[in-house]
């Protein structure tokens, strides 16, 4: 297949409570449709805009930095209008900035430019109505250069996109889920063909396998690869002609009359670089440096940002590198099965703590410490009382002496088959004493105990 350039224009939703130019509430999703509106947001004639958010123009330029671009200081940012005619835009215009800054890097990707946008209404095609709850929420558009080469790639730039977005805490909800892409797409002796609005990485994946080969099977057919404007049809997993490209002519943008260009200020912008979290990437490798953990470990602890938050809690209590090994193996388990993130643990940092500290000191089977993990993500208390309820109190030494005094002296003939090089002889000790214990010993404990009797008894 010829090589392949991909580049992408991502939109994502601002966590803001107001709108971007009036003072709605942002809430779009649990309200009735045409609630939290306004003349301002749904472009009544005569309606004017109030300056642009503020936390979202701070906002904007937080993810800009940790994205490694270069903001626009000190130069005015035009606020534009784009037209086009949609039944969701009554303005006819979409208010987007030029860009806030520019030259970013993430993941061997390029960053063009960053811009700040407003979100249009939600048409429905079907019934013919829109709701304009959603008219005017802040939008952060990323615009990438097209340094993608493959559907995998572009699968693992948004994935990191992703994770980084929900580090900023600046984002709606789960990234991925208020995320909409436009994929610009082309191969060698093609022309550059769009794909609006796809909203998941699995999407993007799956429109990009599909467009890349139905455009080497037209080139290899003779035909051209038309410059236009194509939609997924998710339930199908085909892209299909939506309108000619537009180029930016078309759009005739034009600045806003009514609004002021922004000015971002160098104090504005070391404010917010000093308020910025540690970058996921940066954070795998100091977690690997500092904890002496390894880079499979790091990358799934910082998969989260709640989850290696909690990690550093626990590690003040725990050795890191069995917490590192059960935030990893176990607790990924417990939250994948109960379809919870690290953010939504009813648990304290202090409870887990105390449960990998009884783990690490012996004092229960790393069997039963998953058992007592799965009670603190649904009902949480100390674990010493989940113990208790589930009848796995740990058994004193002086009562697990005596059961492998009993097990040694009932069990003679075991003994010496062991003493004879027989390995199977001491799993059956083993099982006798675990047995004996009525299973709240640790195997492995009473694995160690036993061949020191033994070979004392020798």
């Amino acid at each position: 297949m010829p090589e392949a350039k991909i580049g992408f224009e991502i939109h994502l939703q601002i966590a803001t409570q107001q709108k971007l130019y009036c003072s709605c509430p942002t809430d779009y999703a649990s309200v009735p449709p045409n609630t939290n509106i306004c003349p301002i947001c749904t472009g009544m004639p005569g309606a004017k805009p109030m300056p642009p958010n503020e936390a979202a123009v701070e906002a904007a330029l937080a993810i800009s930095l940790l994205l490694g671009c270069k903001p626009v200081v000190g130069q005015k940012i035009y606020i534009q209008r784009k037209h086009y005619d949609y039944p969701d835009l009554p303005s006819g215009y979409q208010r987007t900035s030029t860009p806030l800054a520019t030259c970013g890097m993430l993941g061997g990707v390029r960053i063009r430019e960053v811009h700040l946008e407003e979100d249009p209404g939600k048409y429905d095609p079907a019934s013919g109505s829109v709701d304009f709850n959603r008219s005017g929420i802040p939008l952060i558009e990323i615009v990438t250069e097209p340094d993608v080469r493959s559907p995998e790639e572009a699968r693992s730039f948004l994935r990191e996109l992703i994770r980084t977005l929900e580090y900023s805490g600046k984002v709606r909800g789960e990234a991925g889920g208020a995320m909409r892409v436009d994929v610009n797409v082309s191969i060698e002796g093609g022309a550059r063909v769009e794909i609006k609005n796809i909203n998941s990485v699995r999407g993007v994946y799956r429109a990009l396998k599909f467009e890349l080969m139905r455009q080497a099977e037209r080139l290899r057919r003779g035909e051209k690869v038309e410059r236009e404007t194509r939609a997924f049809l998710e339930s199908q997993m085909i892209t299909t002609t939506m309108r000619t490209k537009e180029t930016e002519e078309d759009y005739r943008y034009i600045p806003d009359p009514d609004l002021y260009p922004l000015l971002l200020e160098e104090g504005l912008v070391e404010r917010v670089k000093k308020e910025l979290p540690e970058p996921p990437n940066l954070r795998e490798m100091r977690l690997m440096r500092q904890y002496g953990i390894s880079k499979r470990e790091a990358s799934v602890l910082v998969s989260e940002k709640a989850l290696a938050d909690l990690y550093e809690e626990v590690c003040k209590e725990v050795d890191p590198r069995l917490a590192a090994q059960w935030f990893r193996t176990r607790l990924k388990k417990v939250l994948n099965y109960l379809h919870l993130k690290a953010s939504d643990l009813p648990c304290t940092p202090a409870q887990l703590s105390k449960l990998l500290g009884m783990v690490q000191r012996g004092e229960i089977t790393p069997e039963q410490g998953e058992l007592v993990l799965r009670e603190l993500a649904v009902r949480p208390c100390e674990p010493r009382e989940i113990l208790q309820r589930l009848g796995l109190v740990p058994m004193e030494l002086a009562e697990l002496s005596s059961i492998l005094d009993r097990v040694v002296g009932e069990n003679q003939q075991a003994v010496q088959d062991y003493l004879a090089g027989q390995e199977k002889a001491l799993d059956f000790l083993v099982g006798r004493a675990l047995a004996l214990s009525g299973g709240k010993a640790d195997p492995r404990r009473i694995k160690e105990l036993l061949k020191e009797r033994v070979k004392i008894a020798s």
